[in-house]
């Protein structure tokens, strides 16, 4: 009779011991799966973050450019006269379309 007592008990046991495992085993698994989806999400973003950086970069250049431009007199008197329509004493505009 007490020996059917332990077994039962050993059983129970592992049952429970078998039990818990499992969930602990299921929290982590989920846990990590978590981790790995948001490290992921962090990637892509950081390869969209690095592709507008670069597109950044490549309109600062442009931009820059056009400063040093801008700095040159001559320059400044044809862009304001093709853009504006700007005219020297004497000159006529024609609006061709």
């Amino acid at each position: 009779m007490a020996r059917k007592k332990k077994n039962k008990k050993a059983k129970r046991r592992i049952l429970f011991l078998g039990f818990g495992s499992l969930i602990i085993i299921a929290v982590t698994t989920f846990s990590i799966g978590r981790y790995w989806v948001e490290i992921l999400e962090k990637y892509q973003e950081k390869k969209q973050l690095e592709k507008k950086l670069t597109k950044l970069k490549e309109k600062e250049e442009v931009l820059k450019v056009d400063a040093d431009k801008l700095q040159d007199p001559d320059y400044i008197a044809r862009y304001a006269r093709e853009k504006y329509f700007y005219s020297k004493d004497g000159e006529f505009i024609l609006r061709l379309p």
